[in-house]
């Protein structure tokens, strides 16, 4: 069903990237082991007008934190590492230090005080070296404890660097090799990087800067090292392989941990509420969201020109991740936007789509593109990217109705409606609260071919994109 729907999908996808004037998209919809939609759209280089690949590999950022506290959960089901365990016991830099005292559990939960990023973390902004090793150890040293640990959520890179010691203190091997041999190597993602040391400059797309207002141009910015801080933000991946990652959280593949281990990471560790109000939930390394009616694990990440955001239902596992190269870049908004359009794919026409006590007695109800089909009625002929002067409007078919929704949303699902089949040329909207047109008549005109060269919807004409600008480019020209 995905995959029939997946036209619809990245048209979205594209159109909003167009409109928000974003360098580069990549998208990856996985179920399971199976790739159903992957696409990549724009640029990986402006400057070069290099076109995007689904093989350009992108700074994944905070990302990283799920690769870290999986290798944590494995060093745990090896008996190796304990979610109580204090960090002086594997750093023991901090034995009598008041970071020593906070526990594994409170750095994978965000939940220990420590500083984010330090007192000078103006290598975010590009203006010096990310910190290596030494460095991290005096900074946290000078400035580490902000927090009392478990008074609030407080979300941490420096925490996430100090697990990555963690790591190789437990397994005796560098932050890298372990990952590579206990969680890429089994999945068979060579191309996944803990770091962009050693990845060839032509395999990645470059970040490009955000715009400080609408009329200023782009530019390309660097791609460094993040040295200690890689088990916090230093990975690099494409959507194809980062969904195949994300895949393996679902309940039912213990390829790296085991189910058990997986609903301990995926449970609310932290409530984060600001001002009375949530504003989210965070597990052990992971970010917990509901998204339409599903509720998803994953994570998003932000590096110097790159925007990105996993989702994954992990009881059918289903994985939406989408991949930007610029600053700003609409990640969230698009990963939960393919969600819900899933959704609306996945709910089924019936009797709820237009409610026959809202008509006039014998009025039509129509038909449900399934029903068109058997009257020998293609439901496809209606569908189309169609302009009027207050937007776009979408007309789908997703799973077995006729959707027509707003591409020009955030949340594309926000307005959208089931169009039942009168007859080979007319449409009727549903009888339902709405301040558009409930229970009006939608009719095409078409061509011969069967084309709809325009349609009438709540009085007003919709065109196809090309045939609304030469409309409207030929009245402008006649303006006095």
């Amino acid at each position: 069903m995905v995959r029939d729907a997946q036209e619809a999908l990245i048209a979205w996808v594209d159109l909003r990237r167009r409109q928000l004037r974003i360098a580069g998209v990549q998208v990856c919809i996985r179920v399971g082991e199976e790739v159903v939609v992957s696409a990549a759209l724009g640029s990986a280089d402006l400057e070069r007008g290099t076109e995007l690949t689904t093989r350009h590999l992108f700074r994944i950022a905070s990302h990283s934190k799920t690769f870290t506290a999986t290798a944590i959960m494995q060093l745990r089901e090896d008996g190796l590492v304990g979610l109580d365990d204090r960090l002086e016991e594997w750093v023991q830099e901090f034995e009598g230090h008041p970071l020593g005292s906070i526990t594994v559990r409170e750095l994978l939960g965000h939940q220990a005080g420590v500083v984010r990023d330090g007192d000078a973390s103006d290598y975010w902004q590009l203006m010096e070296d990310f910190p290596g090793r030494e460095r991290l150890l005096e900074m946290l040293t000078e400035h580490g404890v902000v927090l009392v640990p478990n008074a609030h959520f407080k979300y941490t890179n420096f925490g996430y660097a100090l697990l990555g010691l963690v790591i190789e203190r437990a397994s005796g091997r560098s932050y890298a090799e372990f990952v590579r041999e206990r969680i890429l190597d089994p999945l068979g993602l060579d191309r996944v990087h803990p770091d962009i040391d050693d990845v060839p400059p032509q395999e990645c797309a470059w970040g490009h800067s955000m715009r400080i207002d609408g009329d200023d141009d782009t530019f390309v910015v660097g791609n460094p090292s993040t040295h200690a801080l890689a088990p916090a933000t230093g990975f690099v991946a494409d959507a194809e392989d980062l969904s195949a990652y994300a895949a393996a959280h679902a309940f039912g593949d213990t390829r790296l941990i085991s189910d058990g281990t997986k609903r301990l990471m995926q449970r609310p560790e932290s409530f984060i509420v600001r001002r009375g109000e949530e504003q989210g939930r965070y597990g052990l390394g992971l970010v917990l969201e509901k998204v339409g009616k599903r509720h998803t694990v994953g994570h998003s990440g932000g590096f110097p020109g790159f925007i990105t955001r996993t989702l994954l239902d992990p009881t059918d596992g289903l994985v939406v991740c989408v991949l930007t190269n610029q600053a700003g870049g609409p990640a969230s908004e698009l990963a939960a936007g393919l969600i819900r359009l899933i959704g609306l794919a996945l709910e089924k026409s019936g009797p709820e789509a237009a409610s026959s006590s809202a008509w006039p007695e014998g009025t039509p109800l129509g038909m449900s593109a399934q029903e068109a089909r058997e009257e020998g009625i293609d439901p496809a002929s209606f569908t189309g990217r169609f302009l009027s002067s207050w937007g776009h409007t979408d007309i789908r078919v997703l799973g077995d109705r006729l959707i027509v929704f707003s591409p020009d949303l955030a949340d594309p699902a926000d307005d959208a409606e089931e169009l039942r089949i009168l007859d080979a040329d007319t449409l009727v909207t549903p009888a339902e609260p709405g301040f558009g047109a409930p229970g009006e008549r939608w009719h095409a005109t078409r061509e011969p071919s069967g084309r709809i060269t325009s349609l009438r919807a709540g009085g007003g004409t919709l065109l196809p994109e090309e045939e609304f600008r030469r409309v409207h480019r030929s009245r402008s020209a006649r303006r006095v």
